[in-house]
């Protein structure tokens, strides 16, 4: 029997101009943090500040990450591509021009090869210029160590976390070094791995980019949608909550009693309801484990559009990183604070 495609449902206009016009009504909805440049295609914090500048960037289809969280005590500016496609080192050029008051410019970049191919030109070009620019390369997947996408380990849930604490300490002042400092500090001690139990469907492809059979689970998946470890039956919550921990844990290897913060991240087609069941067990078998969760984050901040799943991070805290986590934030997507 002939396969019947299923019409493809979404709040759009026309497929090739849903970045830009999703970009216009973030911007429009947070006006006061900020601004939209429609030519260079970038998201800039709508206050200017004396400080290290920091961008980060990548494929479109993630939201919030990463124009959502541009504004104080995180990104100054963001790069978005096309849906899942790197953005051009003219945006990534444009932002760090944008961005810079003199005092450099640090480039966070998730390990995708479009990504750090246009970065590193992008950095070049802006050198070229006087800016003086650092990249910091996130790695934090243990799924899997070669992809579609990568040479090495992708860069995942680690990126949010670098962003926010990279971002606190340069608006505390710190310099271009110790800034990108503490963004390798966060990748070098955070870990990750996810989950799918659905896939999702690009606007302009109208499909979903692979099928996944009911009752199974696609385990180690990587947020374009690209393939994971294994396929193995769909299992419960507590046995989700078991395997990634397992995954991240016996790469991690932190000390017993260390102090830690986990991340459980939605991947935009998981309601809360279960994002915080799934936080319960894995908080459950970190203090089992002799791991105290000092700080935590749940909610959907790495999307894969509508992909159904769930990944874990988990970051090895010391004082320093805790006090930068606490620091003020005011963006769209994360805020507390002052």
């Amino acid at each position: 029997m002939a396969t019947v495609a299923t019409p493809m449902k979404k709040l759009i206009n026309d497929p090739a101009s849903v970045v830009k016009e999703s970009l216009a009504g973030l911007a429009a909805a947070h006006g006061d943090l900020v601004s939209y440049d429609p030519e260079a295609q970038i998201l800039v914090r709508a206050t200017t500040a004396d400080k290290v500048g920091l961008i980060s960037g990548g494929g479109s289809g993630h939201e919030p990450m990463h124009g959502g969280f541009v504004g104080p005590g995180m990104l100054d500016a963001a790069c978005p591509g096309e849906v899942f496609t790197s953005p051009v080192p003219e945006q990534m050029l444009a932002a760090t021009k944008a961005v810079d008051s003199g005092k450099g410019v640090v480039h966070i970049v998730k390990n995708y090869t479009g990504d750090v191919m246009n970065f590193k030109l992008a950095a070049e070009d802006a050198e070229d210029e006087g800016i003086q620019v650092e990249s910091v390369l996130i790695d934090d997947d243990v799924a899997v160590q070669d992809s579609l996408y990568t040479a090495g380990r992708r860069g995942v849930g680690a990126t949010v976390l670098a962003e926010k604490i990279a971002g606190a300490a340069a608006e505390r002042g710190d310099d271009l070094a110790a800034v990108a400092g503490i963004a390798r500090r966060v990748n070098e001690r955070a870990r990750s791995y996810g989950v799918a139990v659905s896939s999702c469907i690009p606007p302009a492809a109208g499909a979903p980019i692979f099928d996944l059979p009911d009752g199974e689970m696609e385990v180690g998946i990587g947020i374009h949608g690209e393939p994971g470890r294994e396929r193995r039956p769909l299992g419960s919550a507590s046995e989700i909550a078991e395997l990634m921990l397992e995954a991240v844990l016996s790469d991690l290897e932190p000390a017993e009693g260390a102090s830690v913060l986990p991340f459980v991240n939605g991947m935009g087609g998981t309601p809360q309801l279960e994002l915080y069941l799934l936080y319960g067990e894995i908080e459950r078998r970190l203090r089992e484990r002799g791991l105290r969760p000092e700080r935590r984050l749940v909610g959907s901040y790495i999307t894969s559009l509508e992909m159904a799943g769930a990944s874990l991070t988990l970051l090895q805290l010391d004082d320093e990183l805790t006090a930068l986590w606490d620091a003020p934030v005011h963006t769209p997507a994360l805020h507390w604070g002052a």
